[in-house]
């Protein structure tokens, strides 16, 4: 059984499942920033996934990589499978805009997070699961699910 790193939970609100990945939304208001934890115990790099698995999270990198971009009007995406202090696969996706914050500058690390609002929570979830529904599932009885 799937066992989500404690510091990935912490940090981030689960917005749904893809096929191989969990879709997490990254609890820092100052940045559309999702990562997908593809489903797979003891990985923590991209070319420990078998082939198909690859394949897989590839295009469901693809997928939201597009999504965010037109929902959001980025200015530039920063997608990256970093894992120096949380070895657990995972892939951010974080929107950067020109007028964001750190920019040009990566965001990890730069500014402490500024958590959502309940109701920017819902406003963000709502629109990035209507945007995904076709792809994406929204388990059952999962309360952090329906904020």
């Amino acid at each position: 059984m799937f066992e989500l790193n404690s510091i990935l939970e912490r940090d981030s609100i689960l917005v749904g499942n893809f096929a191989l990945s969990q879709l997490r939304l990254i609890n820092d208001s100052q940045f559309p920033w999702l990562i997908l934890v593809p489903q797979r115990n003891g990985v923590s790099e991209i070319h420990q996934l078998v082939e198909s698995d690859r394949q897989l999270l590839m295009s469901e990198s693809c997928l939201l990589a597009e999504v965010l971009h037109d929902a959001f009007s980025a200015d530039k995406l920063n997608i990256a499978a970093i894992g120096n202090k949380v070895t657990q696969l995972h892939v951010h996706h974080v929107v950067r805009f020109e007028t964001d914050l750190c920019w040009p500058e990566p965001v990890w690390g730069k500014v402490p997070a500024v958590p959502y609002s309940e109701q920017a929570l819902a406003d963000v979830l709502q629109k990035i699961r209507s945007l995904l529904n076709d792809d994406l599932t929204l388990p059952d009885n999962n309360a952090e699910l329906y904020y």
